[in-house]
């Protein structure tokens, strides 16, 4: 486990060591909960959906969260596959590198998810912090895992990204507080469905019934495991 603690880190700090990802990370959070609140309301209000006031501010944190962490999981993974092999090749082996870049990848999340929480708490007083952290979290642990999978099967940048944003985009609109209902398709086009409903509910300051936090933790559930398969196909020799 220390050799794998100790690569998980040189992972984040590499990532960590160009300037461009420290101001995605901190800056971009700050701007789309302030700047994308207002376009989401709309939205919500031209669909029929309840994403109004504070409600429309909390989901903006999440989207913020998930479409950071798609685009760093897609690119992490993408770009990490000969690294990643060479590591596995030289004795670390596949699973261990995966988990590895797992924790680097959930590192990068993080602090994505603490940027966007603050972000939130400057434009709007936060009744429930605990429910609203959880909710952004599940929201980065499932798109994480979206971009890793899209990354480990596509290699080409613009079509591999192109498809983390059409994930995002119908996720969206499908999602919770922006459509009268989601049933049918429109919940297997939703896979952030149930943490949006958590992150509506703390946004207007009530609480989530039970069903609901247990579907949040089986989609986080599935996602990392999602993730951790996609890094382990990442790093697997291939012959």
């Amino acid at each position: 486990m220390r050799g794998v603690a100790t690569t998980s880190w040189c992972f984040l700090r590499e990532q960590m060591r160009a300037p461009l990802v420290l101001v995605l990370l901190l800056v971009l959070p700050m701007l789309f909960v302030v700047m994308a609140s207002s376009v989401l309301s709309d939205f919500s209000r031209a669909l029929g959906g309840s994403a109004h006031g504070d409600g429309a501010t909390a989901l903006a944190a999440g989207w913020s969260v998930a479409f950071l962490a798609g685009a760093l999981g897609f690119f992490v993974t993408m770009s990490s596959h000969e690294a990643d092999q060479r590591l596995a090749i030289a004795g670390l082996g596949p699973a261990r590198t995966a988990i590895a870049r797992l924790m680097s990848a959930l590192g990068l999340a993080v602090t994505v998810t603490a940027a966007a929480f603050v972000a939130l708490r400057l434009q709007q007083p936060i009744p429930h912090a605990a429910h609203t952290l959880l909710a952004m979290s599940a929201y980065a642990c499932i798109y994480l895992a979206i971009g890793t999978a899209v990354g480990s099967v596509i290699r080409d940048a613009l079509a591999g990204s192109l498809l983390v944003v059409f994930i995002f985009l119908l996720d969206v609109f499908s999602g919770p507080g922006m459509s009268k209902g989601t049933s049918g398709l429109a919940t297997l086009l939703s896979p952030s469905q149930k943490a949006g409903e958590l992150l509506l509910a703390a946004g207007a300051g009530t609480a989530s019934a039970g069903p609901t936090w247990t579907g949040a933790a089986i989609s986080v559930a599935v996602a990392l495991g999602l993730a951790l398969g996609a890094f382990w196909y990442a790093a697997r020799t291939r012959r």
